[in-house]
This record gives C-alpha cells, sequence and structure tokens, in this order.
C-alpha cells in the first residue's frame, strides 16, 4: 500500500472520530424534557345529548276561503290575540256571469211552474168542495204546489249564493273568515283588494291567516344516529332559546324518528318534545333551540381530563404515564366510564394522588407567559 492511500485513510478515520466524539457530546448536552403532570380529581359528571332544532307551535292552522271572491275587509293584525269564533276577515263575492245567469233562469222556470201549480191547486180546490173530484186528487194537487213552492224557494236561494255568498239573513255566511281556534294571528299573507280562491277538493284555497295557540310549544330538532338508540319516549329534557337570554324550559321528549335522513353525509333523527311555556313569557313561532338531554350522570366521582389519556395503536387500550419515585414516568392501562368532553371517568387504573404525565412539554416560554 501506498504512502499516499495510508494518508488518505488516515485523514478519513480521523474525520470520522472527530465527528463520533461531538455526537456523543451534543447529544449528552442536550436539555432534559420536563414534564408537568396532574392529579385525579373527585366531582360531578354528566352525560348529555345536545340537539338543535326550533320551537313551533303545537296546534297552527290556515284559515282559508269557502268561497271566491276579493278580500273586503281583514278585521285583524299580525300578533293579535284572538277567541274562536272571532271574525278575522270578510270576503267579497264577484260571481260568474254564466253561473248568475242560469240560477236567474232557474228562478223564472220555477216562478212559471209555481204559477202553474197555484192556478191548477185553485180550480180544483173550488171542485173538490163542490164535489166533483176526490180528495185524493185534491191532494195531489196540493202536494204539487208545495213542491213548486220549495222549488222556487231553492232557486232563490241558489241565486243569492252565487250573487252575495250566502243566503240573504243567514248568520253562517261563506263570506265570513271566523277564527277555529282561539291563539295568536302569526301571518295575514293577504291584503285588502286581493283576490282570493275558495279551498276544496282540487284545490288548496288561498290562506286568508295563520293562527297557533303559543302556549302550546313543541321543540322539533335533529339528533346524530350514534346518540339516538340512548333515547327513550317520555324522558324529561331541557330545551334553551339563545334568543331569551339562554332561558330554560322544561320539555318532555315524546316523538323519537324510526327512520334517519342523511344530511351532509350524516344521518340525523327528528325528535319532537312538548314544552312548558309560562305564560308571561313572550315566546314566538320559529325561535332556535337546543335541546340538552341528561343520559346518565354521576356524583362525586374519580375523573382526569381526557387530554392526558393515550390509547395504544396495536390494541386501542387507553392508558396514561404515572410518574414513579424515581422520576420516571410508567405506562398504567386505566378502564374508563362515562364522559362528558372534558372530564372522563377513571373506573380502575389510578387513584388519587397519581401525578399523571401532560403530553405537552413545559417549556420556558409558557412559564413566563403563565
Amino acid at each position: 500500500m501506498s504512502k499516499t492511500v495510508k494518508i488518505i485513510i488516515g485523514i478519513v478515520l480521523l474525520v470520522l472520530l472527530i465527528w463520533v466524539l461531538k455526537y456523543f457530546k451534543d447529544s449528552n448536552s442536550e436539555e432534559i424534557v420536563d414534564y408537568e403532570v396532574e392529579e385525579p380529581f373527585y366531582t360531578n359528571i354528566d352525560t348529555k345529548i345536545v340537539a338543535t332544532g326550533k320551537l313551533n307551535p303545537e296546534e297552527e292552522i290556515e284559515l282559508k276561503p269557502q268561497i271566491s271572491g276579493i278580500v273586503d275587509e281583514i278585521m285583524v293584525e299580525e300578533g293579535d290575540v284572538v277567541a274562536k269564533g272571532d271574525l278575522i276577515a270578510k270576503i267579497r263575492v264577484v260571481p260568474n256571469e254564466q253561473s248568475l245567469a242560469a240560477a236567474s233562469s232557474r228562478i223564472n222556470s220555477a216562478n212559471l211552474s209555481f204559477d202553474n201549480a197555484k192556478t191548477i191547486y185553485d180550480r180544483n180546490k173550488l171542485l173538490f168542495e163542490k164535489g166533483v173530484i176526490s180528495k185524493q186528487d185534491f191532494e195531489n194537487t196540493e202536494l204539487a204546489l208545495n213542491q213548486a213552492r220549495e222549488n222556487l224557494t231553492q232557486a232563490q236561494n241558489d241565486y243569492q249564493i252565487i250573487r252575495r255568498g250566502s243566503i240573504s239573513g243567514g248568520t253562517g255566511a261563506n263570506t265570513n273568515i271566523v277564527a277555529q281556534i282561539p291563539g295568536t294571528i302569526l301571518e295575514i299573507p293577504v291584503r285588502e283588494g286581493d283576490q282570493v280562491i275558495q279551498s276544496n277538493n282540487f284545490n288548496a284555497g288561498t290562506t286568508i291567516a295563520t293562527i297557533a295557540d303559543m302556549q302550546k310549544m313543541i321543540f322539533e330538532g335533529q339528533v346524530d344516529e350514534s346518540e339516538v338508540g340512548k333515547l327513550n319516549e317520555g324522558k324529561e329534557i331541557k330545551v334553551i332559546l339563545g334568543a331569551i337570554n339562554e332561558k330554560e324550559f322544561p320539555a318532555k321528549l315524546t316523538f323519537v324518528a324510526p327512520k334517519g335522513v342523511e344530511a351532509s353525509g350524516a344521518v340525523q333523527f327528528t325528535i319532537k318534545a312538548d314544552v312548558s311555556v309560562e305564560p308571561s313569557t313572550n315566546i314566538r313561532a320559529g325561535y332556535s333551540a337546543n335541546a340538552e338531554i341528561e343520559i346518565e350522570s354521576k356524583d362525586s366521582t374519580l375523573v382526569i381530563r381526557e387530554a392526558l389519556v393515550q390509547f395504544d395503536r396495536l390494541t386501542e387500550q387507553a392508558f396514561v404515564e404515572i410518574k414513579n419515585e424515581d422520576d420516571a414516568f410508567e405506562r398504567k392501562d386505566v378502564e374508563l366510564g362515562i364522559s362528558d368532553g372534558i372530564n372522563v371517568e377513571v373506573i380502575e387504573g389510578v387513584k388519587e394522588g397519581d401525578k399523571i404525565k401532560i403530553w405537552n412539554k413545559a417549556s420556558d416560554e409558557n412559564n413566563d407567559d403563565n
């Protein structure tokens, strides 16, 4: 081996030796990581489901006319409280000319039939009194007169209904729109002068007003499929209205949908609850609300913060690291109970006074901030 090669090899070995010595020196001089610790503590813990939704009246109806026409007068305003039977609006009938002409023709025909029946009756009455015709023949004539009178009256009534919307002097005129339930006027979608269509088997009709009983409210919201299995009808819940300073109202769960609906990639189930509203509270239909449903609760149970819990990647076993007498941390498997999203109950694995490792490293900067 030449002298030059030996020198090169010697230089390479020297450089490697210097690098190894520097590496070990830097490794030994690294700052020791100091982890903060927390201890388990006793507290009350509640498991809740929060459902978002709205507060709506339990009983809400739409008033529709039984005859087509023009809105002649509206007697109330939105927000007014009405009793059952109160007059809400009046409809002015605009008769169809063809129907009106046909009704008038029926009156003329009925009038002619009545006049003819009256003439026959008067003539047969004289003949009956003289004994020329039998009593049965006279009674048949009298029956024909009464039928002709009835047909004339019916034709006149039909004409009045087509022309005015009701029989003259009638107390139950179709032109009067009255409240069918006591409550509050929520909406009046029409104005005076608007044309409205009657409600029938082929047409829903024009809504004159919407009325609801604001003392009987229900909460309607959505819960996730992972939580719906924990709900039972009849359970007492709490409804919170953000629009009224986070005011809370007691409620009772009355309905849990048997079928879910997919929304934004998640399956949601509809729930409904009867809400107890104080008469003095001014509630408006459509308020956004949250329902808090308590599933399970425990008093004075040992808990730790959920952020302290780690999970084994292979076994998915929950564990924490506890500081021992040598100031080293050792793994300790734990059995967890209920959680409220911040704290979790510890059934087995740690005890009061254990110092549990906080995984976020404590730095000088963080200490200065504190």
